[in-house]
């Protein structure tokens, strides 16, 4: 009778070795004869979602066909898009130069400030 109070807490039992991923060769194939064997023809990834055909080309999906916006439309949208970002960039930059006026008028105003203070102090 052995008693588990003695046993070694540190001697863990040993894992079994894993069992290999895949068996198939078709990994080491490239990929001509990959699409000769098995008839794949890779493109690009497409999708249908709520009646809008997608393919993602150059890291973003592209509308194909099926959706309610012409390509016209999307032409002026892109282009009324980037007009209010330039606009919006325009504002930031205008919003900066009147936080560095106000700052500055600050500034002279509390020196003027210590100036009438210190003439005042004089007299």
């Amino acid at each position: 009778m052995s008693l588990k109070l003695f046993e070694n807490p540190f001697n863990p039992k040993k894992i079994p070795p894993r069992k290999t991923a895949s068996l198939s060769s078709l990994h080491t194939l490239d990929r001509s004869t990959r699409e000769l064997e098995l008839g794949i023809e890779c493109g690009p990834p497409a999708m249908s979602i709520g009646g809008h055909n997608l393919k993602f080309e150059d890291g973003q999906w592209i509308s194909v066909s099926g959706g309610n916006a012409s390509h016209r439309e999307i032409e002026r949208l892109k282009k009324k898009n980037l007009q209010l970002e330039e606009e919006n960039n325009m504002l930031k930059l205008k919003i900066e130069i009147l936080i560095d006026m106000l700052t500055e008028s600050t500034v002279e105003y509390h020196l003027m400030e210590k100036e009438v203070e210190e003439i005042k102090c004089q007299h």
